[in-house]
């Protein structure tokens, strides 16, 4: 399974990375990774208009997106788009962060693992 990490590097610059998460066929049930430890869950809803400027991540967090796309910036100004369903990985807790911004003017909602 393909996701997206969102990392920073010495400098504190911000980068993606594509990143595998093997799966092991488990049979019938399907494919399955490796049990993941986690901290907390949480959804989150943001406005039609939500444009958010450079930030880090407040820690180390999956984040799945279940309704809405979103266009994020490095602090290098590299620019991703990300549909409904993909997930990220976002690293970046330090340094100079990254920009998110919503690809369509409506609300979005999200999911938040933290790790």
């Amino acid at each position: 399974m393909k996701i997206t990490k969102i990392f920073n590097d010495e400098n504190g610059d911000s980068h993606f990375e594509d990143i595998e998460i093997p799966l092991i066929s488990q049979g019938e049930i399907g494919f399955l990774s490796e049990d993941i430890d986690i901290k907390k869950l949480q959804f989150r809803k943001v406005s039609a208009d939500y444009d958010y400027d450079f930030h880090c991540a407040p820690q180390k967090q999956f984040i799945v997106l279940l309704d809405g796309g979103v266009k994020i910036e490095t602090s290098l100004g590299k620019i991703r788009e990300f549909q409904t369903g993909e997930i990220l990985l976002v690293e970046d807790i330090s340094g100079k962060g990254h920009k998110t911004k919503n690809l369509e003017k409506r609300e979005r909602t999200s999911l938040f693992i933290h790790l």
